[in-house]
């Protein structure tokens, strides 16, 4: 079957029962480092790759397979009659098989090693060798991952396939290094992205569309992080939208639920205890949470579990859930419910959106809290007023634009968003709040995630009882819009920073 082998790999899973029958059809296998060592011990002849090179491996195995003696063999092309003829000149063989993958970077990422240490997991002569060999697909078998072992040994693979997938693999490896060792976050003038597939989905946003979730290695943290404890396979549409719910959980230190429908937030709320939060989440827009997602970042006990059992939900994601929580949720057996431990830990990432053509890199948007240097038009607000305000301001960046996002007492009272023109979204938040909170009788609050173009918005918020307003200014109409505030009595306060989030 094949002749001359290269085999040098870090991940040994499957090795051995892939390379023995093999070795029994006539293979010659070429090894390194500990990978020699590992077939020699279970009986399987070895030459070292030094007896091919006539030179020692160094520097601590950083030089092993960098010699021209190994890579004549995996690039001479075999229609050249000069390659050939340059390598019987030098008693070498074309190899046909090439086994490899790369230092567990990934692995040593989570170990917390100084930068030093760290390198040493570089691979460099691992990349080199599966690239030669990938190049060489024509007459070389490239493997770079353990799962094609039994396709290989069943004669049921494609060279090229398998050649592509090598450049992945190496493309992938490479970009998570450049992005641990770029700390500044500035994506620069080159910019790869890597990813490993977590599992092909049933479909994408709508059945007739393919997906795949992929990972990208070295992330702090993420969804593939989580264990489903309960439900089916997690859609498209599930990991959009819980990824909607703990982006916006992660802004808040108290407890918090957020639910979400479509990619929005629909009911966000706070309190002293989970189970305030919840209450306050759940009855922020009960219409609309029917269906949707619950994200939380306390342990679901059975209270809360009750506070969610009679409600149609999709998803639901929490650090963790008491065993009494799990037995309430256990008979609603397509409910998904996922242990995400960090859900509220918050990640240094950079967002990328694909266009045709290629893609849009950002870093991330930094909401934040109440920031003194913020202008307040009106009376000083009290630290009430503060905190419904600062709450407002973090779940509207949370929106899509156009946003605006009612809050009150720790909980959200009206959210407009994905409206095409501000007054329309100012419009459809007092509509919620009037549907669901029209007997509120705190202090409501409104945020905008931008600013107001035209003070119409003003006056139907005037309509509506609100006194307190949060926005960035910045039109060319802010004069205008201040006025009609101050004829309204309406307070506001101006930040000079937009969150817009399409």
């Amino acid at each position: 079957m094949f002749k001359y082998g290269l085999v040098s790999v870090s991940d040994k899973t499957g090795l051995l029962d892939f390379v023995k029958p093999l070795v029994e059809k006539g293979l010659k296998i070429v090894s390194t480092g500990g990978t020699a060592e590992l077939l020699k011990k279970n009986g399987i002849p070895v030459i070292h790759v030094s007896e091919v090179t006539g030179f020692p491996e160094v520097m601590d195995g950083r030089v092993r397979t960098l010699n021209p003696r190994i890579h004549m063999s995996l690039l001479a092309r075999h229609y050249d009659r000069d390659d050939m003829a340059l390598l019987k000149e030098h008693s070498l063989e074309p190899f046909d098989l090439v086994v490899g993958n790369l230092y567990p970077f990934e692995a040593a990422l989570k170990e917390n090693l100084d930068d030093r240490e760290l390198m040493e997991y570089i691979d460099i002569g691992g990349p080199c060798l599966l690239r030669a060999a990938a190049k060489n697909y024509e007459t070389i078998t490239v493997i770079c991952d353990p799962a094609d072992y039994k396709s290989v040994l069943d004669n049921n693979y494609d060279r090229k396939q398998l050649a592509a997938k090598v450049f992945s693999h190496i493309s992938t490896y490479d970009s998570m290094i450049a992005q641990k060792l770029n700390e500044s976050q500035d994506p620069g003038k080159d910019f790869s992205v890597g990813g490993k597939v977590v599992e092909e989905l049933r479909y994408g946003e709508n059945p007739q569309q393919k997906a795949y979730w992929y990972r990208m290695p070295g992330s702090e943290s993420g969804l593939h992080d989580a264990e489903i404890l309960q439900g089916k396979q997690l859609s498209y549409n599930n990991i959009v939208d819980l990824e909607a719910a703990s982006r916006t959980l992660v802004e808040f230190d108290e407890p918090c639920m957020v639910g979400v429908k479509h990619a929005n937030p629909c009911g966000v709320g706070i309190g002293e205890t989970s189970f305030e939060a919840a209450s306050k989440c759940i009855t922020s827009d009960p219409v609309s949470i029917f269906g949707g997602i619950i994200a939380i970042n306390q342990t679901v006990d059975i209270e809360i579990s009750k506070l969610l059992e009679n409600i149609f939900l999709e998803c639901i994601v929490a650090p963790d859930f008491s065993a009494d929580a799990l037995g309430i949720f256990k008979k609603k057996k397509n409910l998904r419910l996922l242990r995400w431990k960090g859900i509220a830990k918050k990640s240094r990432t950079l967002e990328v959106k694909t266009i045709r053509g290629g893609f849009l890199v950002q870093n991330s948007d930094d909401v934040g809290g109440w920031n003194n240097d913020w202008k307040i038009i009106g009376e000083p607000p009290s630290l009430e007023i503060k905190s419904n305000l600062t709450f407002a301001w973090r779940v509207c960046a949370h929106l899509k634009s156009n946003a605006i996002a009612i809050a009150g007492g720790g909980k959200t009272l009206g959210l407009g968003m994905g409206q095409v023109n501000r007054v329309e979204a100012v419009e459809h938040a007092i509509q919620r709040k009037n549907t669901h909170h029209k007997d509120f009788k705190g202090d409501a609050v409104l945020a905008s995630d931008a600013f107001f173009p035209f003070a119409d918005s003003i006056e139907k918020i005037n309509s509506s009882g609100i006194r307190w307003v949060i926005q960035p200014g910045g039109s060319v109409r802010d004069e205008e819009v201040i006025a009609k505030a101050r004829e309204c009595s309406i307070n506001m306060v101006l930040t000079g920073v937009r969150h817009f989030y399409h």
